[in-house]
């Protein structure tokens, strides 16, 4: 049995199923979803329809991302959120034409049942961001964390890899877990087209909400499969904005 990390998906639907169908994804394999399922391409409604029959076949864990949030609130309350309806979410909306208010209602649960992170038996952490506790995911005093914050991100990028684990310097919030699994910040903010490690930390975000590929990693091998770039699966869109 393989586990999969898979990146965030933007409403691509053609990269998620081409990713897949490359990973040649059997019935024991286990998808570890990072979250951003919606907004962005012109197939979000279509990608979420596509993982509620997937999780029928597969163990899946699908982890919120800050984009879902937003789409969970139009759906449960009707609310458009500008910063969402400007960046993908106007998108998200139109791709929901043809929904019945029935399956309205089935994919707001959906969202509604989304862990914010997730920790496997071996301490790999599993989040649409990160998370800024010493303590860990556990001791977050701030909810939004997990699916905003870079700040993560950003330390791991910074720190000297011949610091151990043990080293007084070692940031203790990175203590808490053997691997750090997150989408969110794209590699292609730093001209990388593929998944980047940082320390303990694996950012698989690489850049399908724009110009970039989705990605699939097997957290084991750590074996990358990638579709081709959105804008080629899609050449009449634009993707999201920034």
């Amino acid at each position: 049995m393989r586990t999969l990390a898979v990146g965030d998906i933007h409403g691509g639907l053609k990269a998620l199923t081409q990713v897949l169908d490359r990973a040649q994804i059997a019935g024991e394999d286990k998808l570890i979803f990072l979250g951003d399922y919606v907004d962005g391409w012109s197939e979000s409604a279509q990608v979420i329809q596509y993982l509620m029959e997937l999780s029928k076949t597969n163990e899946c864990i699908f982890i919120k991302g800050n984009h879902d949030v937003w789409c969970e609130e139009w759906l449960m309350q009707g609310l458009v959120n500008e910063v969402w309806y400007m960046h993908g979410g106007k998108e998200t909306i139109e791709s929901y034409n043809g929904f019945s208010e029935e399956q309205k209602k089935a994919h707001c649960r959906f969202f509604e049942d989304m862990p914010l992170y997730h920790v496997d038996d071996e301490k790999r952490l599993f989040v649409h961001a990160g998370f800024t506790s010493m303590h860990g995911v556990e001791r977050e005093f701030d909810i939004r964390g997990f699916y905003f914050d870079r700040t993560l991100w950003e330390m791991a990028l910074t720190m000297d890899r011949r610091i151990k684990k043990d080293s007084k310097f070692y940031p203790n919030r990175l203590k808490h877990y053997n691997e750090i699994y997150i989408g969110h910040t794209p590699t292609l903010n730093y001209h990388k087209y593929q998944p980047m490690n940082a320390i303990n930390v694996w950012n698989v975000d690489t850049g399908a909400a724009f110009t970039g590929r989705l990605s699939v990693m097997d957290i084991k091998t750590k074996e990358v499969f990638q579709s081709d770039t959105l804008p080629m699966l899609y050449p009449n869109e634009m993707g999201r904005n920034k």
